[in-house]
């Protein structure tokens, strides 16, 4: 019923956001649909296009749906898996906390501080990856914790699963699975299981994240060279990198900022309610299983500590892990539980605002907006001129731009970006030149896109093309040379 009525809440965020334009404002809610389109729509297709950099499973999902160009345009089958994922969360939420404490109203204080959270309905209305890694995560917590107070000694596959998926979707999963298990049968053994059925559970069930991650990092070699993709692709951050106290202090501020400082509060005393009570009683330490979801912390803070700029999106893990914990805490309380309830929702509805125009997400969202108005110069500029040829231009800094463009119907395949290998690896060496036509530069976002370092680094790197226009921190150069046969034979 309650993950029923998050489906609810979604589509009403989901109208919401539509009207607004915002479904699709966040520049990655754009890169994402690039990525699986370029799969198939690529001047190199082939499963390879998925790349590394990010997890692999969202894009899996869509590669065929974005081939339609009105999904591709709209991102409508991956917002749907976001809005689907609202609801299993939700449900997942709910049911673990009734599971373990048998309180309806518990279970209703975690739905709603999930579902309230405008942050979070945001999100669920766009084709961003953290609502299937909220799902799935919360599943595997499910499936586990059933597990744990039940009485077959099979590990569940079902969680298995689960993690799986949840490993192929976000990194803060890898950390969250491990956490999981290490719950789960930690509260079997004490429940009665010996030590050595314990260790074979722990070593069946960690077999399916272990074995992702392994098979990930395989399939990143194979694809990029790369066993595993840790930077290059952010400017590091001084103020956060190798300073935990700091660091610390941004991950609170951050996850107050998505939520409320009084709900962190509650949270981090409801933790400590929820993990006193798993560890000191033998019948009940399966609440440590959903005290597993706070180990999402462990991204952001090795993220920072390593230079990552701050994103504000990592904490979103921690406001779910928060949520979860909360309710089982007030259901932990039994005769005052309803009390405790009213109260939490109370404070939740008279607070926040569930379509607040200031929430973080919302604005992060919009944080590209002038720029994106802006680029309209760029994008008059080739609706006017463009025949056709090649345009060189790195994804991993434009990709939200080729989605823009796809509205004056250009393909995936009219870029070389850095999926095309060997092409790409000669063209950044030498220049776009003798493969494209046309050549899009960041120039500004991170210090600029890796085509404006080589253009600062080589000034002749860029001359046989002419500057034409600009917008939105873009800039669009021509070659002066016409175009060799040779192209159109490549293409």
């Amino acid at each position: 019923m309650l993950g029923g009525l998050a489906g609810l809440a979604g589509l009403f965020s989901l109208r919401h956001y539509l009207a607004a334009h915002l479904t699709l404002a966040h520049y990655d809610a754009k890169a994402h649909l690039v990525v699986a389109r370029r799969v198939l729509d690529s001047l190199t297709p082939g499963a390879d296009q998925i790349g590394a950099v990010w997890l692999p499973l969202p894009h899996v999902l869509q590669v065929l749906p974005v081939q339609v160009d009105w999904n591709y345009r709209t991102g409508a089958t991956a917002i749907a898996v976001s809005l689907l994922s609202l609801v299993l969360s939700a449900a997942a939420a709910s049911a673990t906390v009734r599971h373990l404490t048998g309180s309806m109203t518990g279970a209703m204080a975690a739905a709603v501080l999930l579902v309230w959270n405008a942050n979070l309905l945001y999100l669920h209305a766009t084709p961003m990856t953290e609502p299937l890694l909220f799902a799935t995560v919360m599943m595997a917590a499910w499936h586990l914790t059933v597990w744990a107070t039940g009485d077959t000694g099979a590990h569940p596959r079902a969680a298995g699963a689960w993690m799986v998926a949840a490993c192929l979707t976000r990194y803060e999963a890898w950390p969250v699975t491990g956490a999981l298990v290490t719950a789960a049968v930690y509260a079997r053994w004490r429940r009665g299981d010996p030590l050595s059925q314990a260790l074979w559970s722990f070593a069946s069930l960690a077999a399916y994240p272990i074995g992702t991650a392994l098979l990930f990092a395989c399939w990143s070699r194979y694809s990029i060279g790369e066993w595993f993709v840790t930077g290059g692709f952010y400017v590091p951050d001084a103020t956060l990198q190798g300073q935990p106290a700091v660091v610390a202090h941004k991950i609170r501020e951050g996850t107050e900022q998505l939520s409320s400082a009084w709900f962190v509060q509650v949270a981090l005393v409801s933790a400590a309610l929820v993990g006193l009570t798993g560890l000191l009683s033998r019948t009940r330490a399966a609440l440590l299983v959903p005290l597993g979801l706070a180990a999402a912390v462990l991204l952001p803070l090795s993220a920072y500590l390593s230079g990552h700029p701050f994103r504000m999106r990592y904490e979103l893990p921690l406001v779910v892990a928060g949520a979860v914990v909360t309710g089982l805490a007030v259901g932990l309380l039994r005769w005052a539980a309803p009390v405790a309830a009213t109260m939490l929702i109370a404070a939740t509805l008279w607070t926040t605002t569930p379509f607040a125009p200031d929430a973080p997400m919302v604005r992060e969202a919009q944080l590209d907006r002038p720029n994106g108005e802006a680029r309209r110069t760029v994008t008059a500029c080739l609706a006017r001129d463009y025949r056709g040829d090649i345009i060189f231009a790195s994804m991993g800094s434009l990709a939200h731009y080729m989605h823009e463009l796809s509205q004056i119907s250009l393909s995936i395949r009219d870029f070389l970006h850095e999926g095309n290998h060997p092409m790409w690896d000669d063209a950044i060496v030498n220049g776009g030149a003798p493969y494209a036509g046309w050549m899009l530069v960041e120039e500004v976002a991170e210090g600029g896109d890796v085509i404006a370092a080589r253009m600062r680094e080589t000034p002749v790197f860029a001359a046989r093309y002419t500057r034409v226009c600009e917008g939105g921190n873009v800039a669009l150069y021509r070659r002066t040379e016409v175009m060799t046969a040779s192209i159109a034979s490549w293409r």
